[in-house]
């Protein structure tokens, strides 16, 4: 069975990582409206504390790869509801900011880090 790796599509692995930070803060925000929750809530649902969320939301901080993984778990799982405009939203979301790709190594890996070259 092979292992499937989620990347976040936007290549977090160029040098100006940092300039790169608010599509991932979009991604949560935009995640966060979609279920209709307060940045407590969605803490709470992407198991991490308010202040993380709220520093991934606001560009200071990047997701691990775990969490990230979690966040598609959420995207997916909402996008299973009845609602068809969810679904709709919720596949945008998939489509505009994850992919999944077999990795190299076997393991999860995020594209939030630098690759090498």
């Amino acid at each position: 069975m092979r292992v499937m790796a989620l990347k976040l599509v936007s290549a977090f692995s160029l040098p100006g990582l940092t300039q790169r930070q608010p599509e991932v803060g979009h991604l949560i925000r935009n995640l966060r409206q979609l279920m209709a929750h307060t940045q407590k809530q969605s803490a709470g649902v992407l198991e991490v504390s308010f202040s993380t969320l709220n520093r991934w939301e606001n560009g200071r901080m990047q997701p691990s790869p775990l969490a990230l993984k979690q966040v598609n778990s959420v995207l997916v799982e909402l996008a299973q509801v009845s609602d068809p405009r969810l679904q709709a939203d919720c596949q945008a979301l998939l489509a505009k900011y994850m992919t999944v790709s077999e990795p190299s190594n076997g393991c999860f890996e995020g594209r939030h880090h630098r690759e090498q070259a």
